[in-house]
């Protein structure tokens, strides 16, 4: 199977709010299965569906505790604050401080369809975060101040150029 390619700053399916999952069938099972891989491979600890050009509200995830996946995911809660330098699979090789809450409440389904409620804090709080903004179109250096968005938008011409 060919995988999907890793989509990168400047495609605009990154900035398209992605679509609720209505039926969990053999299709997004195996779409889920070709995140992961992609994910390991890429290395990465998330990857979110539009991220490979799929419009769907799934993420995967791995932190060390083995590959996960939450459909429809959404945070009910968030609290703290934690700057943490971060860096996106769609924005390859580069890595910015972005402040965000250290604590957040997760919930969605599982590919069964059940619910799943999970509390994340730092790293994988910061996955929950980081993916979510994927799903709803939201690249990381927009979570950047405007004099590192600046330099940031100058170094991914740079990149653009010397490919």
């Amino acid at each position: 199977m060919t995988l999907h390619p890793i989509r990168t700053y400047g495609d605009p399916v990154l900035k398209q709010k992605t679509k609720a999952i209505e039926d969990i069938d053999g299709s997004i099972k195996a779409l889920v299965d070709e995140m992961i891989e992609v994910m390991q491979k890429a290395p990465g600890v998330g990857l979110a569906a539009n991220q490979i050009g799929i419009s769907k509200a799934i993420f995967v995830y791995d932190v060390g505790h083995g590959p996960e996946v939450v459909l429809n995911p959404e945070i009910t809660e968030s609290y703290g604050e934690w700057t943490y330098d971060e860096g996106c699979l769609s924005v390859p090789g580069l890595f910015w401080p972005i402040v965000r809450p250290k604590v957040v409440h997760l919930e969605g389904l599982d590919l069964n369809g059940n619910p799943i409620s999970v509390e994340g804090d730092d790293l994988l709080g910061r996955v929950f975060q980081h993916e979510l903004d994927h799903l709803n179109g939201i690249l990381l250096i927009e979570r950047l101040d405007p004099d590192q968005l600046k330099a940031s938008k100058r170094e991914l011409r740079k990149i653009a150029l010397d490919h």
